[in-house]
């Protein structure tokens, strides 16, 4: 895989890379990569996420399995007192007011046992480690046990839980996601932004 020059490589940590295989493409949104991944077309291509850049153009990139981006990850904050999910639960709002996530979160306020409480985040499994810097970032602190990661999700759904509250938080983007034609229409560039 060939990559462009790039002016300014910083700004493209978080992009995506698509390797189309006769060319690629850098500097996709994961909302872009997951259409193009659901695309008859483009369904094979092979995604690179961009971690790290450097003043000489390097970019440091991690190879991510399609799959991900059709599946959710979360974070569940478990208590035993209705008073101190309540209290994380409004934590973790008032958090997202004052620095809006990096994308977007459902957040869940649910009794899933007697007198067991958890604090459901769930969001798009490609957002984990920007969702968990986010956390540290805002110094996000409860003090119950805590899971993550695909499976806790599919638990979480299939458990009997009684949802007491919920919240949907938005992620800023510095970009804006293109789709249908538009997207389609840029593809043979090799730099998208």
């Amino acid at each position: 895989m060939k990559l462009p020059e790039l002016k300014d490589s910083q700004k493209y940590v978080g992009l995506y890379i698509f390797d189309f295989g006769e060319n690629c493409g850098v500097g996709f949104t994961a909302e872009e990569v997951a259409e193009l991944l659901e695309s008859e077309k483009y369904k094979d291509g092979k995604v690179y996420k961009i971690y790290n850049a450097f003043p000489d153009g390097r970019l440091e990139l991690k190879g991510v399995p399609s799959e991900i981006f059709q599946l959710e990850a979360g974070m569940f904050f478990y208590s035993d007192k209705i008073e101190t999910a309540n209290r994380d639960f409004k934590s973790l709002i008032n958090m997202a007011v004052r620095f809006a996530p990096p994308c977007r979160v459902k957040v869940n306020l649910a009794k899933y046992a007697n007198d067991k409480f958890v604090v459901a985040m769930i969001y798009p499994a490609e957002c984990d480690s920007e969702i968990s810097k986010w956390l540290l970032d805002g110094k996000y602190k409860t003090t119950g046990s805590a899971a993550g990661g695909i499976e806790a999700v599919s638990e979480y759904y299939n458990s009997n839980n009684e949802i007491l509250e919920k919240h949907q938080l938005f992620g800023e983007s510095q970009w804006t996601n293109r789709s249908g034609q538009e997207l389609l229409a840029n593809l043979k560039q090799a730099v998208q932004r």
